[in-house]
């Protein structure tokens, strides 16, 4: 049976209107004269209706319509599971599907890959898995875009698993199939098996698109991989690639947290187009690199220029002003977000930074002040560097009163006790220590081993 048969003049001019409807009302009437002339049936005006339909965020009208006819043909209900995966509606293509089953429509290869794509955006892995096992059922694992629709699931859901799993099971694999698989393990943190997946993309003679490079730099800018990001720089200057604000702000961002801002701020000046997220980038990497004053200029230059700062933005220069001692500026910023007039206010994040900012400067009681005011209850983070800051400037007695509050709200973490008993050795309280000793034993409680990666030249990372 062919998806368009051919048409006669009223097909051809509901066709007409359907291109040019305009109007929900519009629509509705195109909509009684399908069903007067018994056009719903026909696969092509059953196309352009459905597509009308999206546009005009009509597709639950879409779905009645279709759902009165006693055997709609496949095209049909895969036109339809495709523009509501496109509308981004939990589960609808899914009960779309089951509809098509329990109506004995056959599905074909066309059916799962925007079927598998709504699963994926909603974590839907169960019903995937349900799904995945009707396409080995039906002969349909061997098309590569359900394979491809398959991983994305998996990987969306973060079952790396079964997504490595589809893929060893692949006899052929595309740029595609390549680049869910280095954002899948991205997404789940798995920095080192993301970029040796991206060593096996390059051995099997697969060229990376900028997709892949954008989640390949991702990877190295949070593995510290700087070898590998410079290398990907060469290859898309060798290639003759535009730097698109997506990927020349990956590239900053990986200089940046690879302690290479200066190559990251010549990138940023060899870009044609800019947004938020591209002078996040430089201000975060100034500021990791302790350049407090040079973020700061950044930022006053960044709302010069009409670019208007985010929360994240706000982060950054605040980091930047604490981990350069830069008290006064962070207060005017920090002051500064108190009297927007947008709406804006400040968020857990930005007090962290400005008690960290207080503690490390050893202005310990406006730091207490600021966390027993402000609108939120203080986080690990926020007790973690007030007791930093404590320490730092020999203040016992807060140090102490930090430290039992990390106790009380992570009480089976061993690495707070062994803080604890440290300042009550310091303090002489001897007795507390052997209290404290006997209650992380009593407990099964450990202090968790630190460690530390770098990057020899012309070697691999180890972690220490």
């Amino acid at each position: 049976m062919r998806p368009f048969p051919p048409l006669d003049a009223k097909a051809t001019k509901i066709i007409n209107l359907l291109t040019n409807c305009s109007s929900p009302s519009h629509l509705h009437q195109i909509q009684a004269q399908l069903i007067l002339h018994n056009l719903h049936s026909n696969t092509t005006v059953a196309h352009h209706f459905i597509n009308a339909s999206h546009s005009l965020r009509l597709l639950a009208s879409a779905l009645r319509l279709f759902n009165r006819l006693p055997k709609p043909h496949v095209f049909i209900w895969n036109s339809l599971i495709r523009a509501f995966s496109h509308n981004h509606t939990p589960f609808i293509p899914f009960s779309i599907y089951a509809h098509m089953n329990s109506k004995s429509i056959r599905p074909n290869n066309f059916t799962f890959p925007f079927l598998l794509k709504s699963l994926s955006d909603f974590k839907g892995l169960r019903e995937g898995q349900c799904v995945h096992a009707h396409v080995v059922k039906l002969g349909q694992l061997d098309d590569i875009y359900v394979q491809n629709a398959l991983l994305n699931l998996y990987a969306s859901c973060g079952d790396m698993g079964l997504c490595m799993q589809v893929f060893d099971e692949m006899p052929q694999r595309d740029v595609v199939s390549w680049t869910v698989l280095i954002t899948g393990f991205r997404s789940a943190e798995r920095f080192d098996d993301a970029l040796i997946a991206f060593e096996r993309m390059q051995y099997a003679g697969v060229v990376p698109n900028h997709v892949t490079m954008v989640n390949a730099l991702s990877a190295c800018a949070n593995f510290g991989a700087l070898e590998m990001g410079v290398w990907i720089h060469d290859f898309i200057k060798t290639r003759g690639w535009e730097l698109d604000v997506i990927l020349g702000t990956s590239l900053i961002d990986m200089y940046g947290k690879c302690g290479r801002i200066e190559e990251g701020m010549a990138v940023f000046r060899d870009m044609k187009e800019k947004n938020v997220y591209t002078w996040n980038s430089v201000i975060k990497g100034l500021a990791l690199a302790k350049s407090g004053e040079e973020a700061v200029r950044w930022f006053i230059q960044m709302e010069q220029e009409g670019i208007k700062a985010d929360e994240v933005t706000l982060i950054a220069v605040l980091c930047a002003c604490s981990h350069s001692g830069m008290v006064e500026m962070g207060r005017q910023i920090f002051n500064s977000m108190m009297n927007r007039e947008d709406g804006f206010s400040p968020g857990v994040k930005h007090y962290a930074c400005m008690i960290d900012l207080l503690a490390r400067a050893g202005i310990l009681e406006e730091a207490m002040e600021m966390m027993t005011q402000m609108p939120f209850e203080p986080t690990k983070a926020m007790w973690g560097s007030f007791l930093a800051g404590c320490r730092a400037h020999g203040n016992l007695e807060l140090s102490e009163f930090a430290a039992k509050k990390l106790v009380e709200l992570e009480p089976g973490n061993g690495s707070y006790y062994v803080l604890l008993s440290n300042i009550y050795a310091e303090t002489g309280r001897w007795g507390d220590v052997v209290k404290l000793r006997r209650l992380m034993k009593e407990g099964g409680l450990t202090k968790d081993l630190g460690f530390s990666s770098i990057e020899l030249p012309q070697e691999n990372i180890y972690e220490l």
